[in-house]
């Protein structure tokens, strides 16, 4: 039988009114390969807040029950005209129980199990998922699963990428974050170097404390030479980058090519041969990204997107991908959360205006029933 619950939706109007709202909506019986889950733990993943908060001014937003309406500014507007007057649903990933499924038998499987998925409709207290993208977590809970795929993966994707391109250290600016300290933890475990790039001298103490080498700190006056030093130390001429606008990534292609230009025995206009690459994973920062191509021409920027990553790759290297998260998901994978909050309690100003910050190691999570 249909089934009925909370569910938000998130709508942009071509004036740039953005309206966050929960409704309730009825979800036919699940077909195929389909799965019904009871949400009850589901992450505010940066990923989230382009669609949830984007360039908003929420600030000065109006807030009620359930519901907040906010103006975007005219060039983010602009810049959003593909989902003009689209009702979109939100939240990435989630875990929840099965309690129906389609008639295929990986569906009919997973009948009563507790699973981490990734529905697109997170923040529900019901939705629908596709059983290959469900992940059965046996004994663990639903909060401790509500985080198994985007940083997990995302994170595994980052060594597969570093080693196809050859690479045997990476360099990551934001490595106290969930995603961060999770990477720290899988190059420990596979002997990669790791060149973690800081903000605050706690986040240094934070990393150092779980065993992490190399930490530079962005707020340090010698932040440069910190930042080459380590290079130099690991070879990490490979990074990645969620932060996207301003300067960073320019800062890193120029202690790369410092490291590399030390090694060149012979003089050559065009910069080292060392290939140095850059990949944007995220927007934390809107601003344009700089770049002043101070650093030869051996150097590559490009965009990095899990989901496409994951299709890239084939099922049996994602299959092996996602049994490690699962062998390991109150270990390496492990997420930590500032706060939980309910449907509504996300939606009020207080919360809207401190998730919507991105600071390192205050995430929260959404609860649908309590």
């Amino acid at each position: 039988m249909p089934t009925t619950g909370k569910q938000l939706f998130t709508t942009l109007d071509a004036d740039g009114t953005l309206t966050v709202a929960l409704e309730e909506v009825t979800l036919a019986d699940p077909t195929g390969t389909q799965v019904l889950v009871r949400m009850e733990a589901a992450p505010i993943n940066p990923s989230d807040l382009a669609i949830l908060v984007g360039g908003a001014d929420v600030e000065n937003a109006e807030y009620s029950e359930g519901k907040f309406v906010a103006k975007l500014p005219a060039a983010v507007n602009a810049a959003s005209k593909a989902r003009h007057g689209l009702k979109l649903p939100a939240g990435n990933e989630g875990a929840g129980t099965v309690i129906a499924a389609g008639d295929s038998p990986a569906a009919q499987a997973l009948i009563g199990q507790r699973v981490s998925c990734v529905p697109g409709s997170a923040y529900s207290q019901y939705c629908l998922a596709d059983a290959a993208l469900c992940l059965p977590l046996g004994d663990h809970s639903s909060e401790e699963g509500a985080s198994a795929f985007i940083n997990p993966m995302t994170a595994l994707g980052f060594v597969e990428t570093a080693r196809a391109d050859g690479a045997s250290a990476i360099l990551h600016t934001v490595g106290a974050s969930n995603l961060g300290q999770m990477l720290t933890r899988i190059c420990l475990e596979d002997g990669i170097e790791l060149v973690n790039i800081v903000r605050k001298s706690e986040h240094v103490d934070l990393l150092k404390a779980q065993g992490a080498r190399h930490v530079v700190n962005a707020g340090d006056s010698d932040f440069y030479d910190q930042l080459t030093d380590a290079i130099r130390t690991t070879g990490a001429f490979c990074g990645f980058d969620p932060i996207g606008g301003g300067t960073l990534v320019d800062t890193a292609f120029k202690a790369m090519e410092r490291v590399a230009y030390e090694r060149m025995t012979e003089f050559s206009r065009y910069g080292s041969n060392q290939m140095k690459r850059m990949y944007i994973y995220g927007r934390l920062d809107n601003s344009p990204t700089v770049l002043t191509r101070s650093y030869g021409f051996g150097w590559s920027l490009s965009g990095w997107l899990m989901f496409p990553f994951l299709q890239s790759i084939g099922q049996e290297t994602v299959a092996r991908m996602r049994q490690r998260v699962r062998d390991n998901l109150t270990t390496t994978f492990a997420s930590h959360y500032k706060t939980r909050v309910t449907l509504e309690q996300m939606l009020t100003r207080e919360a809207v205006l401190d998730y919507r910050a991105m600071r390192t190691g205050e995430k929260y999570l959404v609860t649908p029933w309590a």
